[in-house]
């Protein structure tokens, strides 16, 4: 199949401007990008999981920690889809291409020596949080192999946001295929000692990830530097310039600082349930791992969303805007919803997925109850905030999603999950009340129109 490099022709004779139908197209092959690699975190998870129960529940809890220092930077990366998508929709395309390299500019270098201190001092981190035996030396492998990969993750979420500001979705699909199968072949062979290859067990995933993502990184590169976007969008290097940066930064490092911390409240709710055992971790990453078929599609559409919000925002098209955003959210209740339901009527089956352990079985059903409602909870939150981040209103949710994270998330968590005895459905049960009352926030900021005002 030959690599398509135009731009999608959005064809509006059928259809309003922000209709379901323009979600579609643009939404359909991010959330196959992010499918593939849902489905290949989730390969990556069952065949750990073969190793046992520590071993699963030390990658999840190890990937939920380096995600935790990774997303500050994997945050800030990704708003250069507002720029550029707001920059297109205004017919300014020259400068497409300069907010991408003063993107990799502010973000490649500090991602590098951040994520370098995080991994030094991961193994100190762990002897504080003191999660359940035997997961510290196997989670702090798993981080210091990962670790190698920062540099193509941040020039990747990048050079991603890029395409996607521009409305064409089914580039990085077609690179991360590309990566996924790099990361699958290394995988097994890094894990289990196969393909002529070293037994390493976690460190080996970790080591595949890494690969994968430096892979990734190039094929967007090479991409992104084709004369076809070089042309079109300004694509060829240009130097550092100190205004565009700040700039840069005043609108994209609260998308950063938002999802770190929210990552941060996650990392030490998961923490709570590492201390009740090794089988409620591994219970636990797998419910993430579940959770994920669905989450990564809605963030799909919530990609698409901040797309077509910020190009109409660009275009002065305020009601075209918010057409967008309702239309995301009835394709995310389908998609959520959908999952929901398999969650309820088949709790064995998924976690047997990651698992015959009986003790991580036993705690299946009522936990995927709640995941369940965490689920569309979460869909609604997801997509009224990418809607948010299209228009570049990105501070007031940074301080919301901060403010509910750290003052009921965790405090939910600990008192249904340890003080009223509720264990590792309980905890979650909290998580499950957090996602609720964000996402009626987020969707109640959306309304209000504030948004209207922001500029960025």
């Amino acid at each position: 199949m030959a690599l398509t490099l135009e731009l999608p022709v959005v064809d509006r004779t059928r259809g309003a401007a922000g209709g379901l139908r323009e979600v579609v197209s643009l939404a359909v092959p991010v959330i196959l990008t992010n499918l593939s690699a849902t489905l290949m975190m989730t390969t990556d998870a069952a065949m750990v999981g073969r190793l046992g129960a520590t071993q699963l529940g030390a990658v999840g809890y190890g990937g939920i920690w380096y995600w935790t220092a990774l997303s500050l930077f994997g945050g800030t990366a990704s708003g250069v889809q507002t720029f550029v998508s707001q920059a297109h929709g205004s017919g300014d395309a020259d400068h497409c291409g300069g907010w991408a390299w003063q993107a990799l500019y502010a973000v490649v270098p500090l991602a590098a020596f951040g994520i370098a201190l995080f991994a030094l001092s991961f193994g100190a981190l762990l002897g504080v949080l003191a999660p359940a035996a035997g997961l510290p030396p196997l989670a702090a492998a798993y981080v210091h192999a990962r670790a190698f990969g920062v540099g193509g993750f941040a020039i990747a979420m990048v050079l991603s946001g890029f395409f996607r500001g521009l409305g064409n979705t089914r580039i990085p699909l077609y690179a991360m295929v590309i990566a996924n199968l790099v990361n699958l072949v290394l995988n097994y062979g890094l894990i289990f000692g196969h393909l002529g290859l070293p037994a390493w067990g976690v460190t080996g995933s970790g080591t595949a990830t890494a690969v994968a993502e430096w892979v990734y990184a190039g094929v967007l590169f090479a991409l992104f530097r084709r004369a076809h976007f070089a042309d079109r969008f300004h694509t060829a290097p240009v130097a550092p310039n100190r205004a565009a940066i700040r700039r840069y930064l005043r609108t994209s490092a609260p998308i950063g600082g938002q999802w770190m911390l929210d990552m941060l409240a996650f990392a030490t709710f998961s923490t709570l349930v590492a201390r009740m055992g090794a089988a409620e971790m591994a219970a636990s990453q797998s419910l993430i791992s579940l959770m994920h078929l669905s989450f990564m599609q809605v963030l799909g559409i919530s990609i698409a969303v901040s797309t077509l919000v910020g190009r109409y925002v660009g275009a002065g098209d305020v009601a075209a805007a918010e057409r967008s955003h309702d239309s995301g959210v009835r394709l995310g209740l389908i998609v959520s919803v959908g999952v929901a339901l398999v969650f309820l009527a088949i709790p064995g089956f998924c976690l047997r997925i990651f698992t015959d352990d009986p003790d991580v079985l036993a705690l299946g059903a009522p936990l995927l109850a709640v995941g369940a409602a965490f689920l569309v909870c979460d869909a609604l939150g997801v997509l009224s905030g990418g809607a948010l981040r299209g228009a570049g209103d990105t501070r007031w949710p940074f301080l919301m999603q901060t403010a509910l994270a750290w003052g009921l998330f965790l405090p939910a968590a600990y008192l249904c999950g340890v003080m009223l005895g509720g264990g590792l459905t309980g905890a979650w049960l909290g998580g499950a009340a957090y996602v609720a009352v964000l996402a009626a926030a987020l969707r109640s900021r959306f309304r209000s129109g504030a948004w209207k005002r922001v500029r960025i």
